[in-house]
């Protein structure tokens, strides 16, 4: 009889931050609070110690619930396994295999220094997830196992089958209180990014021209055709005579990284005293980010996570024409 393959979820940190590492050093890593070797330890009990002895300001269930993923991480986990991480960024997964056991590598920067070797071998985009799917896959925890239903449809996807819209059950890996809700409201924003991500290019461009405007500032959006990689134009007289002036660039395009060649193309036409924002739901390569910060002018790049942050920041100023593209309401949240 062939060993049952489980298949994980192991988070690449806040917002996926991680997930070019992972796929760069292939392996996946987890730690909290850099707890240091887990072959130190004998078992669960003896982890929770630790953490009650180190941090002893934390509830009871957040140091279980540390211990419990690190041990499932260390003894449960095993070659074989197929695994899953998220990057938010890109709002993508990318599906590997387990191939190796558990080590601690003092290599890798803490707290992920605790890894098991990965070969990583698709991407997933999460828009080709059932809601189920996408929703199972939403628990706040670094590490869980995937359900065979969830399992199903991912191997399906990978494969290039049609796969049926599974339902699924949520699963309980003992998230207390606290961790429920910050996993909804995680959720929340991805719905929220959902949203933003079915607009079309000239509704982007709109919704970043709002948020500039909630912010205090002017705008000025290009029409239809070459725009010379300016699509808005903000600053506080509206027409880009008075500091600071904004000019930006928005790529819709999800399913597309922009590199250091796109970033290189829009800083060539710009002014000394212009500030630079380009917005990507993309998201952009490490050598994008690279030749923003060498740039002579200052530069911000902004992927999906970050537009979606700074609008919910500015939401309560934004606009009838900016509300009436992305819909939200404020909700009553126990304290």
């Amino acid at each position: 009889m062939m060993a049952e393959v489980n298949m994980w979820m192991v988070r690449a940190g806040q917002g996926g931050r991680q997930a070019d590492e992972f796929r760069e050093k292939a392996h996946v890593g987890i730690g909290w609070e850099e707890i240091g070797d887990l072959s130190a330890f004998a078992d669960k009990a003896s982890l929770v110690q630790e953490y009650r002895s180190r941090f002893p300001d934390w509830p009871d269930g957040r140091r279980l619930s540390a211990a419990s993923q690190l041990i499932r991480f260390r003894d449960e986990m095993a070659a074989g396994d197929r695994v899953l991480t998220y990057d938010s960024s890109r709002r993508i997964y990318h599906v590997g295999t387990i191939t190796g056991e558990y080590r601690h590598d003092t290599a890798v920067l803490p707290p992920c220094e605790n890894v098991r070797p990965v070969e990583w071998q698709a991407e997933l985009d999460r828009d080709r997830l059932s809601l189920a799917a996408r929703n199972s896959l939403g628990s706040t925890l670094t590490l869980f196992r995937i359900s065979d239903a969830v399992r199903e449809e991912i191997e399906a996807l990978v494969s290039g089958q049609a796969a049926a819209p599974v339902a699924v059950e949520e699963q309980d890996d003992g998230e207390d209180e606290e961790a429920l809700l910050k996993r909804y409201r995680e959720e929340a924003v991805e719905i929220i990014k959902d949203r933003v991500s079915r607009l079309d290019a000239w509704e982007m461009q709109s919704l970043v021209a709002g948020l500039l405007r909630a912010m205090g500032y002017k705008t000025r959006e290009s029409s239809p055709g070459p725009d010379r990689g300016v699509d808005v134009i903000a600053s506080p007289d509206g027409f880009g005579f008075e500091s600071p002036r904004i000019v930006v660039e928005v790529k819709h395009r999800p399913h597309t990284t922009m590199g250091a060649q796109e970033v290189r193309s829009f800083l060539g036409g710009r002014h000394g005293d212009d500030k630079g924002l380009y917005v990507s739901t993309g998201g952009f390569t490490k050598e994008a980010r690279y030749e923003a910060d060498r740039a002579k002018i200052p530069l911000m790049l902004m992927d999906l996570n970050g537009l979606v942050t700074a609008l919910m920041e500015h939401y309560d100023h934004a606009d009838s024409e900016t509300r009436a593209l992305v819909p939200l309401t404020r909700l009553f949240w126990p304290a």
